[in-house]
Parts: structure tokens; C-alpha cells; sequence
């Protein structure tokens, strides 16, 4: 790979270091926490574009299972151009944006401000126009990121959404820990799934198509990793869950159409299963990974990650293999994983 193909996967590598920085601002995020339970929210709203919209949908699983709230993904489209006249008096607005500059997050977030929400900025970059807007900014303290495709931003996102949801429920210390131990594991972990990686990389390099299965809080990991192979090597990568593939999407596999399976041992893994087995009758070939890799009879091919220390954070291992892998296509490709094609680092796209 060449000096120019190596920031990608290089930010990639740095995740775990990113983490801990991270998690030296603790007390950010407790003091935050505390008002976010003080509000008694109905509703988390979490807005977001590309990588960050992805870690929203790990948002909603963080916040549903450690507090105990409503969380959504909510629709940008509604309040900034259609005018809905929603109430946000007893809402929690949570705003993800990497660079913190995308217009029409901005825009709802001060909308939302001035119709009664708390409004909390999870960017990398303080001094932002979203920072400005919201109410209450935290870091994601992932240091720069110079390749266009996310991997450290994305990360700590993931971390900050089960950090803040963890404080929300006065269970900081627990997710704190969790979130420490996770970064020494993918520390250890990084140089055999690399070299993992690699064989498959080198047997896809025809792909042009797959599907990304993950279903619970793995969806968000599916919606990344899809994100990713689309970004930095052309495939039209589409992530689903279990279910939603024998809804239509199934009807489109063949031997050509490979399919991705992110498996961790929590209660959607029966429906994970049973989706790799249609898979299979399809005839199509599966990419078995996360820490229950194991449980996917037939695939052709197994990226086990270890188990996380606390199963909400399985996601923060389970989405490495995926960057990893779409360097690697990206390199047997004969792609720059650095410089996609018609992609800038920020979009100010409306």
C-alpha cells in the first residue's frame, strides 16, 4: 500500500488510543448526563448525516437500554424545511456532526432551541457553528482525521452516545470501565484482524454488490461498514437488518452477491442466524464477524472479534473487521481509501 493509501488505514489503527483520550473527559459528560435525567425527557432526538447518522442508530439502543428512553433518529426534513410546528418542550436533542459545520443539522438545532429542547453538540470540532447553536457541546476528542471516510470520529461517537447514555442513568462508572477495557482489547485485536482481512479482500476484489446484516445495536455497525465499502471502493454496499432481508432484498442474491453478517451473543442473534441461513439457500456467500462469528453455519468466510466487556458496547469491536476489510478491498481494488471519488472531508451539502 502506498505512503498516499495509508491515512485510512492508519486513523483506523489509532481507535483505540482515540478512546481513552476520550474517556479522560468524564466529567463532561456526567455533568451533561445529569441534565439530560434532570429534563425527564419523552423523547431523544438524534440528528445526523453519513457516519454520524449511523452512530445515531447506536444512540437509540444506548439510550433505550441504560436509561430507559425514547430514543429516534428524527427526521432533519420536517423542522427545517416543511416548518412542522413540533412541541420539543420535553425533548433531549442530541446533534452528530464530525465537523460540525452541516448546515441543515445546524439549523434544527436551533430550532429545536427555540422551541424549548435541551440541545446537546457531540462534534469533533469545539469552536464550531454547532457548538455555537446548542445549549451544551461535548467532545469527541478523536485529534484530526484526514482521510474523507470516518473511522476515529465515528468511534468515539459511538463511545460518547454510551458514555452520555450510561451518565443519564447514573451508571457512568460501569460504561467508563467497559469502554476502558474495550480499547485494550481492540489494541491487541487490530494486528490479527489486519491480517485476517486480507485474503478475503483479495478473493472480493470482483465485488461490486453485498449486502451488511446486523440487527439490534449492530445495525448501526451494519449501516457503517456499508457506508465504508461504498465510500472507498465503489461497492453498492446496502445495510439491513435480519429481518428486512426477507422482505424484498433476498429476492436479488446470487453467487455473486456476497453477504456480510455482523453476529454478537445477545438476544437478536436467533434472528441473525436464521438470516445467514436464507442467505445460504441463496447460494450467495457469507462474511461471518463479530464475537459470535462462530454461530453462522456456512460461511465461507469468519472475522471473530473477542466479546466486549459490557454487550452494549459489542458494536465498538464488531465495526473494526468492516474498516479493515474496506481498506483492504479498497488497496486489491486498485482504490485510494483516502480520496473517494467526489467526496470531500466536510459536506455542506443542504
Amino acid at each position: 500500500m502506498t505512503a498516499s493509501r495509508r491515512i485510512f488505514l492508519a486513523e483506523v489503527r489509532e481507535q483505540p488510543a482515540a478512546l481513552l483520550t476520550l474517556l479522560e473527559h468524564l466529567d463532561a459528560f456526567v455533568e451533561v448526563g445529569r441534565a439530560c435525567a434532570e429534563r425527564k425527557p419523552t423523547t431523544v432526538r438524534l440528528v445526523a448525516h453519513g457516519s454520524s447518522d449511523a452512530a445515531a442508530a447506536y444512540g437509540v439502543y444506548a439510550f433505550g437500554l441504560l436509561p430507559g428512553w425514547t430514543a429516534l433518529r428524527d427526521s432533519i426534513s420536517l423542522s427545517v424545511y416543511y416548518g412542522a410546528e413540533i412541541d420539543f418542550s420535553s425533548s433531549v436533542v442530541v446533534a452528530l456532526s464530525q465537523s460540525g459545520q452541516t448546515p441543515d443539522v445546524v439549523s434544527y438545532v436551533e430550532r429545536a432551541r427555540e422551541r424549548g429542547a435541551l440541545t446537546i453538540a457531540l462534534t469533533n470540532e469545539r469552536g464550531s457553528a454547532l457548538a455555537e447553536q446548542a445549549e451544551l457541546t461535548l467532545p469527541l476528542e478523536a485529534g484530526e482525521e484526514r482521510s474523507v471516510a470516518a473511522s476515529k470520529t465515528f468511534y468515539n461517537q459511538l463511545a460518547a452516545l454510551a458514555l452520555l447514555a450510561g451518565a443519564a442513568a447514573g451508571r457512568e462508572e460501569e460504561i467508563w470501565d467497559g469502554l476502558r477495557r474495550t480499547a485494550v482489547i481492540l489494541a491487541d485485536a487490530i494486528p490479527e484482524l489486519e491480517a485476517a482481512v486480507m485474503p478475503v479482500a483479495t478473493a472480493f476484489a470482483y465485488v461490486g454488490r453485498m449486502y451488511v446484516i446486523g440487527r439490534g445495536y449492530e445495525l448501526a455497525t451494519a449501516r457503517e461498514i456499508a457506508l465504508k465499502l461504498t465510500e472507498t471502493c465503489r461497492v453498492a454496499a446496502e445495510p439491513l437488518t435480519s429481518t428486512d432481508l426477507a422482505h424484498g432484498p433476498i429476492a436479488a442474491l446470487d453467487s455473486m452477491f456476497p453477504v456480510w453478517t455482523i453476529a454478537s451473543p445477545d438476544a437478536a442473534l436467533p434472528a441473525l442466524v436464521e438470516a445467514a441461513a436464507r442467505v445460504r439457500e441463496a447460494g450467495a456467500t457469507i462474511v461471518a464477524s463479530g464475537s459470535a462469528a462462530g454461530a453462522v453455519e456456512g460461511a465461507a468466510w469468519r472475522l471473530p472479534v473477542p466479546e466486549a466487556p459490557v454487550p452494549l458496547l459489542s458494536p465498538l469491536l464488531s465495526v473494526v473487521p468492516g474498516q479493515l476489510f474496506a481498506a483492504a478491498l479498497a488497496e486489491a481494488k486498485g482504490l485510494d481509501p483516502d480520496k473517494p471519488e467526489r467526496l470531500t472531508k466536510v459536506t455542506l451539502a443542504q
